[in-house]
């Protein structure tokens, strides 16, 4: 499993700062439950925060960009991508990493990657922090956004 060696953390305190969860609308089954583990990370952060919907993986990197450039210290990229008989899991998994690389590196500010690129639903279930997942790939990515966002904050003094 992906989660072997991953740091325990307690909560940290994000007071102040503002992040926007940007999340696709397909597979909502798994895609409401990294919602649910980063309004969790969130809500116990003390950051102030919203969600907006976007159609797919695809749409995440333009949203996180404009969230960014409106204000957001902070964006958490939520998308599930699953693996079909085309080229087409390829072109949107390589444009959403791709994508939100670049919004990171030219916004100067984080993006807490939240997208899932899996074989089958089923590990998208295990990965997704419902009951029974092994792992919660949404609280993990907005821990991260805000860990990232007060590093920058420290850094920039």
């Amino acid at each position: 499993m992906s989660g072997h060696g991953a740091p325990r953390a307690e909560a940290v305190d994000a007071s102040g700062l503002s992040v926007v969860v940007i999340a696709g609308q397909w597979h909502d089954t798994i895609t409401d439950g990294l919602i649910a583990g980063a309004k969790r990370i969130l809500d116990a952060s003390g950051a102030t925060w919203r969600l907006v919907r976007v159609p797919g993986s695809f749409e995440l990197p333009v949203a996180a960009k404009a969230a960014l450039d409106a204000g957001a210290d902070a964006a958490v990229a939520l998308g599930v991508i699953i693996r079909g008989g085309t080229p087409h899991f390829d072109f949107v998994s390589s444009a959403a990493t791709d994508g939100l690389t670049r919004v990171a590196l030219d916004t100067g500010k984080p993006v807490g990657f939240g997208v899932l690129t899996l074989d089958d639903e089923q590990q998208g279930l295990d990965r997704a922090g419902l009951e029974g997942s092994k792992e919660d790939k949404g609280a993990e990515a907005a821990d991260a956004a805000i860990r990232t966002a007060l590093v920058l904050r420290d850094l920039r003094g």
